[in-house]
C-alpha cells in the first residue's frame, strides 16, 4: 500500500488544485456580473396559468451567447422546476433556488433550442425565452419533463407576449385611403 500513497496524494493534490480553479473562477464571474440587477419579486397574486410544466431549470445565460451563464443572484444554477405561465408573465418556482419571475413587459421572445450552458438533449428539446434583465438581454432555458409540453409552453408564452405587445399599442385603426379615379 505504502508504494501507492505518493501517486494517491499526488492525484489528490491535483484534483484540489481544479476544485480551486473552479471556485476561483467562479468567484470572479460573480464579481464581473455585479452590475446584474435581481431579478423582480414574484407578486403577491399572480392570475390562473395558461399553462403548468414540470421540468428543468437550465441556466439564465447573456442572450446570444449559449455558454456565458449569469452567475449572480443564483441564475447559473441548475433546479428542477414547474414553469407556470401567467396573463403577467413567467414564474419558475425552483427546487432548492430562489424563484424567477419574469414579467410580461420584460419578455422579448420565446423559441427551442437543442442546448445552452452544459445541456444539451435532442433537437428542439430546450424552450428558451429571451427577455430583458435590467438593461441586459439574457436568455433562460428550460427542458420540459415531457416533449409534448414543450410545444404548450412556446405557445402560452407567444400568446402572453403577442397580448402584451398588443395591449401596449393600443387600438390599432386601420385608415385606408380611397383610391381617386382619374380617369
Amino acid at each position: 500500500m505504502s508504494e501507492y500513497l505518493p501517486a494517491i496524494l499526488a492525484t489528490l493534490a491535483v484534483c484540489a488544485v481544479f476544485v480551486l480553479l473552479i471556485a476561483l473562477g467562479w468567484r470572479h464571474r460573480l464579481k464581473r456580473q455585479g452590475h446584474v440587477p435581481a431579478p423582480v419579486a414574484v407578486p403577491a397574486e399572480l392570475s390562473e396559468p395558461h399553462v403548468s410544466v414540470e421540468g428543468q431549470y437550465v441556466s439564465t445565460t447573456t442572450a446570444g451567447d449559449w455558454l456565458d451563464r449569469i452567475a449572480v443572484h443564483s441564475l447559473g444554477f441548475k433546479a428542477n422546476a414547474t414553469l407556470t405561465v401567467h396573463p403577467e408573465g413567467a414564474l419558475f418556482a425552483r427546487d432548492g433556488a430562489p424563484d424567477v419571475f419574469v414579467p410580461v413587459a420584460d419578455l422579448t421572445s420565446v423559441r427551442r433550442e437543442s442546448g445552452m450552458a452544459g445541456k444539451f438533449v435532442e433537437r428542439d428539446g430546450l424552450v428558451v425565452a429571451e427577455w430583458t434583465l435590467g438593461t441586459l438581454a439574457v436568455d433562460t432555458g428550460f427542458r420540459p419533463r415531457f416533449g409534448d409540453d414543450g410545444d404548450a409552453t412556446v405557445a402560452a408564452l407567444d400568446m402572453i407576449i403577442a397580448a402584451h405587445a398588443a395591449e401596449t399599442r393600443g387600438p390599432q385603426t386601420n385608415h385606408v385611403a380611397e383610391k381617386k379615379d382619374t380617369k
